[in-house]
């Protein structure tokens, strides 16, 4: 007998899947350097993978936000089986949630690396994040020593306000399914990031001149 997942209720605004031209990429990129973020634009999924790994030193310790735009790129399958790097997140799943939380928060929220992916991206150079336990936010404002990001062309807005629409109204209902179909449980917009600027030279986002992930 077939077992029947359920369905989320929530219905995504297809306006926020509109992919960006390179115009407005190239416009986000120069704002985003411009607030102390290094952003560098790809023509495509192999440019895009090449340049997260260009920034990933062979045998760094790197953990990684759940991003199903580094899955699709295949960076979460390089660092986690190529043997390249100290991955993080295989050491985390590996330990005890009801001994060992202390140590997997510490692990999480430091790391020397993280990758992953902003919700939304401004043109004006600010990017945005959503997080239902808030477990990457951490190492992506502060704990990590580098943070290197991909996003693609769907992901530019206006503003923060806009990016925060899109959360509403495109990323959290995609999301809601994507947690229910790995995992039986709703999602939740419970908590937000949003970064201004950077004073450090130590956010990198790759933006992508095609849609890819949420």
């Amino acid at each position: 007998m077939t077992e029947t997942k359920e369905r989320s209720t929530l219905v995504p605004n297809r306006e926020f899947a509109v992919p960006a031209g390179r115009e407005r990429l190239e416009r986000a990129a120069a704002a985003l350097q411009a607030n102390g973020i290094e952003a560098v634009v790809a023509g495509d999924l192999e440019q895009a993978k090449r340049l997260v790994l260009e920034r990933l030193p062979e045998g760094a310790e790197v953990h990684e936000g759940a991003s199903v735009t580094m899955e699709t790129l295949g960076v979460t399958a390089e660092i986690e089986r190529s043997g390249r790097y100290d991955a993080v997140r295989p050491r985390i799943w590996a330990m005890d949630r009801e001994t060992q939380m202390r140590e997997m928060r510490k692990l999480g929220a430091g790391p020397d690396y993280v990758t992953g992916s902003a919700h939304a991206v401004t043109e004006d150079g600010h990017l945005v994040f959503a997080s239902k336990t808030g477990s990457q936010l951490a190492a992506y404002a502060y704990g990590a020593g580098h943070v290197v990001l991909a996003a693609g062309s769907q992901k530019i807005v206006r503003d923060v306000d806009e990016g925060l629409r899109r959360i509403r109204e495109y990323v959290y209902p995609l999301e809601d399914q994507h947690m229910l179909d790995l995992y039986g449980m709703h999602s939740a917009m419970n908590k937000l990031l949003v970064v201004m600027a950077e004073e450090a030279p130590r956010i990198s986002i790759v933006l992508i001149d095609q849609p890819v992930g949420f």
